[in-house]
């Protein structure tokens, strides 16, 4: 690619209305140097401001996690859906297990990834989520803006039980975004056990919705936080 076909690149990814054509030889390498340096910046603070608005308080990516910990863990299920066009696709993934199995980890790292790759998203607990449903003056505005949001991840699903209204916003959100945004949700219930937090129906159509192009995995073995506390004594 010439110097003026990179530059002319640049001008269109960054909606700039310079014409290519209208830049000289000589000032191609100088211009073409800064439109880099612009679109590296303009990304950056995309990135920054994709975090700030998706409730994750710590960035956890795939690096950190420890595979080793626990040998039960279906690693190459998870790393085919990381793996795969996810967001684009409008894929669905719960993560289903006890406390301290990494489900959390896992999904923060999903998010970070789509917020790398320039997808708005938010990461928020059933608890919260439907708290600030309650508080808001008008509660659809507030279920319209999640079902919009372009990656939704739903944690602790199943740790508290919920109202029918709780259940009602939770069915909205994911029932609007079905077929057509992704949505992680982690829990530790297993489907057949999510009559005990839902109405049985509203359990079922809950599950229908995110079974349509989803993917669920079970997280097995003993808890990483357990597991270091015994290593530690």
């Amino acid at each position: 690619m010439t110097n003026q076909n990179e530059i002319e690149t640049l001008l269109n990814d960054l909606k700039l209305k310079t014409p290519a054509g209208e830049i000289t030889a000589d000032e191609r390498k100088i211009i073409l140097k800064f439109l880099e340096s612009e679109r590296q910046y303009q990304r950056q603070h995309k990135i920054k401001r994709l975090l700030r608005i998706s409730g994750i308080k710590q960035v956890k990516t795939f690096e950190q996690f420890d595979w080793h910990f626990n040998p039960k863990l279906a690693k190459e299920d998870i790393l085919s859906f990381a793996r795969s066009s996810w967001v684009e696709g409008a894929s669905n993934l719960v993560l289903i297990g006890d406390t301290g199995l990494g489900k959390s980890h896992i999904a923060s790292a999903l998010c970070y990834e789509a917020i790398l790759a320039g997808f708005s998203t938010t990461r928020i607990t059933a608890f919260d989520l439907t708290s600030k449903i309650h508080k808001t003056l008008n509660p659809a505005t507030k279920i319209d803006y999640y079902a919009k949001m372009r990656v939704l991840c739903i944690d602790e699903l199943g740790y508290t039980y919920h109202k029918k209204d709780d259940t009602d916003s939770i069915f909205q959100i994911i029932s609007k975004r079905s077929e057509i945004l992704p949505t992680i949700v982690t829990t530790n219930l297993a489907p057949k056990d999510w009559g005990s937090i839902f109405s049985g129906a509203a359990a079922s159509a809950i599950l229908d919705r995110l079974s349509f192009n989803g993917r669920f995995i079970t997280f097995e073995g003993r808890s990483y936080r357990l597991l270091k506390k015994h290593k530690l004594k």
